[in-house]
C-alpha cells in the first residue's frame, strides 16, 4: 500500500459523500491506473465512468461512480502533488532566493522547479531535474502550455549560469516538445554583460525557431538585492543600457510581426521604467500573455482603470486617505490616482485627498523597487507620524498569498496598530482600485 494517497477531506454532498468514501480512506487507482501524483488524478478522473480501488483499515474495495466527463467527485488529500514537491537542482547566479534576507518568512527559502507546477499554476521551470520519462508524460497528457526559464540557448553558457551540466540540454528539450506539438511560453531573466548583447540576439533567433508552438518569451531584468554576499557578481542596468535591451527587444519583435504575425517576444515594465520610458500601447502586448512576468502589467492595469471609469455614475462621497507602493510604480499609481480625481471629483477636487507613497526597500535593498516585494517593516518605519487619513491602501502582492503577511513575516494588524490606521490590500485589478477609491 506505499502507493496510497491518504484523503483528508470529503467535500459535503459531493459524488464521493455520497459514494461513502470518508477522510482517512487511502485511494490506491482510478479503473486500474495506479495514481502516482495530481496529473495521474485529474487525467483519469476525467472519464465518465469510474472505479476507485480504496484502503480502509487495511482492507482494499472498490466505488464506482458514474458522472458527467472531467467533473470532480470532491476528495482532498494531505498533499496538493499527492507525492511532495520537486526543489530546483539548481545554483542559478541571479537566483532571488539566495539573495532573500536570512530573517523573512521561511517559505521563501524554498526552490521549487516542479514541471507539474508549470502547468498547473503557470510556475516557471528550468528542465534540469526532468528526466526522459517526464517528457513522455508531458507529452502523453498533452499538459501544455509549459512554462519554461531558458535564459540562453547557448548550452556551455546555460551550464554557467545554472551551475548545473543537465542545463545543457535544454534546446533538446524544447525541441522534443515542440516536435509534439506542446506550447511554450519561455522567459529570459537577463544578467547584465552575461547573456545579453549577441547572446540575446542569438537566444531570441534560435527560440523564435520554435513558432507557433512557442508562444511568447518575456525578457525580465535579474533582481538584484543587498544579500549578494558570496555569489556572482551582478550589476544593474543603467538607464540607457536599459533603454538599448528595449531597443533589441522591440527590434526583433517587429522581425517576428514581420514574418509569422506575431511579435512573440516582450520586455518587462521593469525595464521601461528604468529606461524613464513610456509603457507600450495595449495592441503592442498581443493579449498580455506574459502578465505574469510583469510584462504589461501596467499597461493592462491602467486600461481596466479607465474602463472602471467609464461605469462610475454616481458622486462619491469626501475622500482622506493614502497609498502605499513600491519606487518603480509610484509616478504610476499616482498618475491613476490624479486621473480618478479628475474624473470623479472634477468640481470638487478638496474632497478627494490621497497621497502616494513610495516605500524605499531597505529590508532587501534600495535596488528592488517592485510593490511585490514591499516589507512591513519599512512601510513602518517610513509612514510613522506622517497623517495618513482614514484608510492605507496597498497592492495584495504584497503579502503572502493565504494570509495577512508581509516577506518579513510583519502582520497587517501590526502595521496598524504601528501607525493608527486601517490597512486595505487591494487586488492588482483596475475595476477594484477604482471601487476602493471610490468606495471604501
Amino acid at each position: 500500500m506505499n502507493n496510497t494517497k491518504k484523503i483528508t477531506a470529503i467535500e459535503p454532498k459531493s459524488l464521493a459523500h455520497k459514494a461513502g468514501i470518508r477522510p482517512g480512506d487511502a485511494l490506491i487507482s482510478i479503473n486500474g491506473q495506479v495514481i502516482a501524483d495530481v496529473l495521474d488524478y485529474r487525467f483519469h478522473l476525467t472519464e465518465r465512468k469510474i472505479t476507485l480501488a480504496l484502503c480502509r483499515d487495511g482492507a482494499q474495495f472498490d466505488v464506482a461512480i458514474t458522472k458527467p466527463e472531467y467533473e470532480d467527485i470532491g476528495l482532498e488529500f494531505e498533499d496538493f502533488l499527492m507525492d511532495g514537491q520537486r526543489a530546483c537542482a539548481n545554483r542559478c547566479i541571479f537566483c532571488f532566493v539566495d539573495q532573500n534576507a536570512p530573517d523573512c518568512r521561511e517559505t521563501l527559502h524554498f526552490k521549487d522547479d516542479d514541471w507539474r507546477l508549470s502547468f498547473l499554476w503557470g510556475n516557471y521551470i528550468t528542465t534540469t531535474n526532468m528526466t526522459d520519462a517526464d517528457i513522455d508524460r508531458i507529452i502523453a497528457m498533452r499538459t501544455s502550455p509549459m512554462n519554461i526559464s531558458v535564459h540562453t540557448t547557448n548550452p556551455d553558457l546555460r551550464v554557467k549560469m545554472l551551475a548545473n551540466p543537465q542545463a545543457a540540454k535544454i534546446m533538446d528539450t524544447l525541441g522534443r516538445l515542440n516536435e509534439a506539438g506542446v506550447a511554450t511560453n519561455c522567459q529570459i531573466v537577463l544578467c547584465r554583460g552575461v547573456n545579453d548583447g549577441a547572446e540575446l540576439d542569438r537566444t531570441m533567433g534560435e527560440l523564435a525557431e520554435f513558432y507557433p508552438n512557442m508562444q511568447s518569451v518575456s525578457v525580465v531584468p535579474a533582481g538584484i538585492t543587498r544579500h549578494r554576499e558570496g555569489l556572482y557578481p551582478l550589476a544593474e542596468y543603467s538607464p540607457g543600457e536599459a533603454g538599448e535591451v528595449i531597443a533589441q527587444v522591440e527590434s526583433f519583435a517587429d522581425r517576428c510581426r514581420e514574418k509569422y504575425g506575431e511579435r512573440l517576444f516582450f520586455a518587462a515594465d521593469e525595464l521601461y521604467i528604468r529606461a524613464g520610458l513610456p509603457i507600450p500601447a495595449e495592441e503592442s502586448y498581443e493579449g498580455y500573455p506574459q502578465l505574469e512576468n510583469g510584462v504589461g502589467m501596467m499597461r493592462n492595469f491602467a486600461e481596466e482603470v479607465e474602463f472602471a471609469l467609464e461605469e462610475v455614475d454616481e458622486r462619491p462621497p469626501p475622500q482622506k486617505f493614502s497609498i502605499a507602493t513600491g519606487v518603480a510604480a509610484h509616478n504610476f499609481v499616482q498618475k491613476l490616482v490624479d486621473r480618478v480625481g479628475e474624473m470623479c471629483y472634477n468640481d470638487r477636487r478638496a474632497d478627494f485627498a490621497c497621497e502616494v507613497h513610495p516605500i524605499r526597500n531597505d529590508y532587501l535593498g534600495q535596488s528592488v523597487t517592485v510593490a511585490g516585494l514591499v516589507a512591513g517593516g519599512d512601510i513602518i518605519a517610513q509612514l510613522a507620524g506622517k497623517d495618513l487619513g482614514e484608510r492605507l491602501l496597498i497592492p495584495r502582492t504584497m503579502l503572502r498569498h493565504d494570509g495577512e503577511v508581509f516577506l518579513d513575516d510583519v502582520t497587517v494588524a501590526q502595521v496598524e496598530e504601528a501607525l493608527g490606521v486601517a490597512v486595505v490590500a487591494v487586488e492588482i485589478d483596475g475595476a477594484a482600485f477604482v471601487g476602493e477609491l471610490l468606495n471604501p
